[in-house]
């Protein structure tokens, strides 16, 4: 009988880990989508516009393969309203879920501590002990050191060049490089991220996710108890930690004296595989940031006894109440809410984009009046042209009784320029006799392209300033 219950462990094993993909894995191909995209978006266009682009140096922003001009920055407050309610959504719903599967620093520090120093170079013994640091006495291992930092300060200056490529454009950034000497802002950007970077993952290492980063303190009043998190499931594995965090067992004897069925075989393998130290068995803690490794390792050694890990992707709540987590609760569906509209708001106005730009703008003279009862009124009318090919432009004023006097005939600009006209307007015809003040008449303005006036055209309003009737009769010849 004891021989059957041995030999049918490692049935049972192999069949429990028989379809398991590790966490870790799905991070790796997720990480490789993310760094592709992250890398390859900056280099795509349609009709000369990028997905996204602040483009200082030209003052524009490109969204969707849509070009505004920086007089067109109303996008701004939605863009800001998606990136903090995406950030409270996300928080709510699966904790700090960004920080181990999208985060720029734990993609950067799988890359240099998993793949250069343990897979490449063979400076750390194995992925599943992050506690032990490389023995740095050895000759061999300042080497294999320096060849990491070296290969790591390779990608760390792409990295930064990726990171300017969202506000400079590949074509741009490449044909600034060449010539340093007017461009040593932009060269001292790029330096400075890259260095950065280096001191970042080869010194600081994941002290940023627990000390720095400001999200990790963010995310502690946005937590409830059905955001999905790194749990350990006491109920089966027993109390390692009491509620304040001290360390209650040491052994497997304490451990069992206080749950005799006790399943957690206390060998720390949750512990010696997390990037930011932490013990996942004494509860919630800021310096998890999900990456899920510890369940990878509680997985492989509970799937070898044929049990479940210990460790799981879950919920306080569902923890607790045996039951399930409740996504669709109040937070989450108002975030949601909120996102859509931001999403909707930020679509809506993008759809109002004009291809040409134009403010009017009021001289300090209000008006003119000329003997023969001619009354003038000056503007600075200030055209831009967003378009990427030149166009010639001219306005029209909607209202009969006012007519232009400058400028005679359309004009060019050239695309991204702006061009400043005097414009004069008048009329001579009396249009409102009041003795008391001055009338501003409301009047409405037609600027269009002269090859494509349906698609490059735009309204403004402004006023036409009619002198009070009695100045007009004394400036006016009888």
């Amino acid at each position: 009988m004891a021989t059957a219950t041995v030999s049918s462990k490692p049935k049972r094993a192999k069949e429990y880990l028989k379809n398991w993909i590790p966490y870790r894995y799905r991070r790796y191909l997720f990480f490789t989508i993310v760094t592709i995209v992250a890398l390859v978006l900056p280099w795509i266009r349609i009709n000369g516009n990028h997905f996204f682009l602040l483009n200082f140096d030209h003052m524009q922003l490109h969204l969707f393969f849509v070009r505004f001009d920086m007089q067109e920055l109303y996008l701004m407050p939605f863009m800001l309203w998606l990136l903090f309610f995406g950030i409270f959504f996300i928080t709510t719903l699966g904790g700090r879920v960004w920080c181990g599967w999208s985060c720029p620093q734990t993609i950067f520090r799988i890359i240099y501590r998993d793949l250069f120093e343990t897979k490449l170079l063979h400076l750390r013994k194995r992925i599943s002990n992050k506690q032990i640091e490389p023995d740095m006495s050895k000759p061999e291992n300042k080497l294999k050191k320096a060849i990491a930092i070296l290969l790591w300060s390779i990608l760390a200056f792409i990295a930064a060049a990726d990171f300017l490529w969202y506000f400079v454009p590949p074509e741009d950034f490449f044909a600034y490089i060449q010539d340093l000497s007017n461009h040593t802002i932009l060269m001292g950007f790029w330096i400075g991220i890259a260095l950065f970077l280096i001191a970042d993952v080869v010194f600081i290492k994941e002290n940023f996710c627990i000390y720095i980063c400001p999200y990790a303190r963010v995310q502690s009043v946005l937590y409830d108890e059905d955001t999905f998190q790194t749990v350990y499931d006491y109920k089966r594995g027993g109390r390692i930690y009491d509620e304040h965090g001290n360390l209650i067992v040491q052994n497997k004897k304490e451990l069992k004296a206080e749950k005799e069925d006790a399943e957690c075989t206390l060998c720390k393998s949750c512990v010696k595989v997390c990037p930011t130290h932490i013990d996942i068995r004494k509860g919630m803690q800021l310096e998890c940031i999900n990456c899920l490794e510890c369940a990878d390792a509680c997985t492989k050694v509970m799937g070898a006894l044929g049990k479940e890990s210990l460790v799981r992707w879950t919920s306080y709540h569902a923890l607790e109440s045996g039951g399930k987590t409740r996504v669709f609760r109040f937070r989450i569906v108002a975030y949601m809410v909120m996102l859509a509209l931001a999403l909707g708001g930020l679509f809506y106005m993008g759809s109002k984009k004009e291809h040409m730009l134009l403010n009017i703008n009021r001289t300090s003279q209000l008006y003119k009046i000329e003997p023969n009862g001619v009354v003038k009124n000056s503007y600075i009318f200030l055209f831009q042209n967003t378009e990427r090919e030149k166009h010639r432009y001219y306005f029209e004023v909607e209202n009969k009784n006012i007519k232009i006097e400058r400028p005679k005939r359309p004009f060019t600009v050239i695309p991204g320029k702006k061009v400043k006209k005097v414009v004069i307007l008048y009329t001579d015809k009396p249009l409102v006799k009041d003795t008391n003040k001055d009338i501003p008449i409301p009047i409405t303005i037609k600027a269009y392209a002269l090859d494509n006036p349906k698609k490059i055209s735009v309204i403004r309003k402004t006023i036409f300033v009619y002198p009070r009737w009695d100045i007009y009769q004394k400036h006016i010849k009888k």
